[in-house]
């Protein structure tokens, strides 16, 4: 038994059965023992999983050459580029390089802010990013940030937010959210009572139409992350004009309810492959699960964002290019290496169908 396994046995002991997503939390994010705290190089080849950053700068420079043509629209002589989630701070190191060499105005005029809960991750952040001393700030959460003009992004991070696990019960024509307890030397999954479950994410569920409901297959399993909305609803609060940005593994929230999702979109992974199960190697893997960008729309619309975009990541890279094409001075010069990491990005069967990006705005 791990010293993080001890520390959720402990609560459940204290508090009975608790939730997925405080397991999830512990699992991840305990700040002595959390997969994303002890461990600081999850990505790439030598890590647990791949993302767009690892392919190299290109896709840096792309988004760099995105945000640029935006931001120069706008007004406000200091504009903000916020990223959250930074893991390594790859990507602020592509995307600053570029903006420094190509985009000389914008760069001058923005500040850059990470928001990173972690003290270890920031620190090491802050070491991988010395080159732009002074022009990046970290922050821990939005309360640190005031409303701003410019953009705010994020890549692989709601996937990663605490999920509650809720099963569809059709006898009874109710949602049941299911918990986490321990048996001996296991995990086990509890349905918990009434006063233990997540009010917010039945809330959400609340918005099913009862059309759907009416077929529902009996124990049909979704997760809610009542946690990634209001983040997101944050971000769109705190947006005076701009753009918030996120790429992700997800789904439309009609894809969630596909026949073939019936036990959820839950998974963990190692070394780039499927880990254990769910409730085991708590710390040792990775903890993911689909964003249901229908409720990330909603949330934005209802701050009165304007949804601008919602797009395979191919498709989104691809219109970025064509107007690359037409200012080729402004874009690092192309060599076959960098058109085979392009290809990587754009591909439907590398990462060009896998990821989403949603883009909202307010001008």
């Amino acid at each position: 038994m791990t010293e993080l396994e001890e520390i959720i046995r402990s609560e459940i002991r204290d508090r009975g059965a608790i939730s997925f997503a405080r397991f999830m939390e512990l699992a991840l994010y305990h700040p002595a023992h959390g997969y994303y705290e002890r461990n600081l190089r999850q990505t790439g080849r030598d890590g647990d999983f791949f993302t767009s950053v690892n392919v190299g700068s290109i896709y840096g420079e792309i988004l760099g050459f995105e945000f640029a043509r935006r931001l120069a629209t706008l007004p406000s002589e200091r504009l903000v580029l916020i990223e959250a989630g930074a893991h390594d701070a790859q990507l602020a190191r592509d995307l600053l390089g570029y903006l420094r060499e190509f985009k000389k105005g914008i760069f001058r005029r923005i500040t850059y802010f990470i928001i990173e809960p972690s003290p270890a991750r920031a620190g090491a952040q802050f070491q991988n990013l010395l080159e732009f001393h002074g022009k990046v700030q970290w922050v821990r959460s939005w309360k640190e940030i005031e409303e701003f003009n410019g953009i705010c992004f994020s890549n692989e991070l709601l996937d990663a937010m605490p999920v509650h696990v809720f099963r569809w019960d059709a006898a009874d024509r109710t949602w049941q959210e299911w918990g986490v307890t321990s048996a001996e030397r296991n995990f086990t999954w509890s349905p918990l009572p009434g006063d233990k479950q997540s009010a917010n994410a039945r809330k959400l569920l609340a918005r099913l139409p009862a059309e759907l409901l009416n077929v529902l297959p009996d124990l049909f399993t979704v997760e809610i992350s009542p946690e990634g909305v209001s983040w997101w609803l944050q971000a769109a609060h705190t947006l005076n004009q701009g753009w918030l940005f996120t790429v992700d593994y997800g789904l439309l929230q009609d894809d969630f309810f596909s026949p073939h999702r019936s036990r959820g979109t839950l998974r963990t992974y190692a070394k780039h492959r499927p880990g254990t199960g769910l409730l085991q190697a708590a710390g040792d893997q990775d903890i993911t699960a689909h964003v249901n960008f229908s409720l990330l729309i909603a949330a934005g619309e209802s701050a009165e964002l304007k949804t601008e975009d919602f797009a395979p990541q191919g498709i989104f890279l691809k219109r970025i290019l064509e107007n690359i094409e037409s200012a080729p001075a402004e874009f690092p010069l192309w060599t076959p290496m960098r058109y085979r990491q392009l290809t990587s990005l754009i591909h439907p069967e590398h990462l060009g169908r896998s990821f989403k990006v949603l883009v909202q705005g307010r001008k």
